[in-house]
């Protein structure tokens, strides 16, 4: 199994920001062929989250796309600035906080500082895009299955 000096084991899934999930559903159902695996709401962070895979097993690509449930949630603030479209890559980590300590000595810019509760559950944490070449990272463990 490869790791990284943060951990990484490898990519989770990319988080999509949207302004209506119903809109952006033909695309990955009907166009990608995107397999829907369900939906929840994530009070904490202010979105509603769709859960999307195409394939199975590891090597499953998978998607969150991201609506905002209220106009200043950071997502909304998002496509207010950039649109809608890619918002974050998120990795399987075996531990977010020694992760987030590893970033942090290797000089990277936390927005989290402990990991927090995300969608499924999962212990997550973000590192902030002026530290990570422009892009927002998201640092994940899943609740159930440390490696999904």
């Amino acid at each position: 199994m490869l790791t990284t000096s943060l951990g990484i084991l490898g990519l989770n899934h990319l988080g999509i920001a949207v302004s209506s999930l119903d809109a952006a559903r033909p695309y990955y159902e009907q166009v990608l062929g995107a397999a829907f695996d369900g939906e929840e709401v994530v009070e904490e962070q202010r979105v509603r989250v769709a859960f999307y895979r195409l394939g199975d097993g590891p090597e499953a690509l998978r998607w969150e796309l991201l609506e905002p449930t209220d106009a200043e949630s950071p997502v909304a603030k998002f496509i207010t600035k950039r649109g809608p479209g890619l918002h974050h890559t998120a990795y399987t980590v075996d531990d977010v906080a020694a992760s987030l300590a590893a970033a942090e000595a290797a000089g990277l810019r936390l927005i989290d500082r402990a990991p927090r509760r995300g969608a499924h559950g999962a212990e997550i944490a973000f590192l902030h895009p002026s530290s990570t070449g422009g892009m927002l990272v998201e640092l994940c463990r899943s609740k159930d299955n440390p490696h999904a």
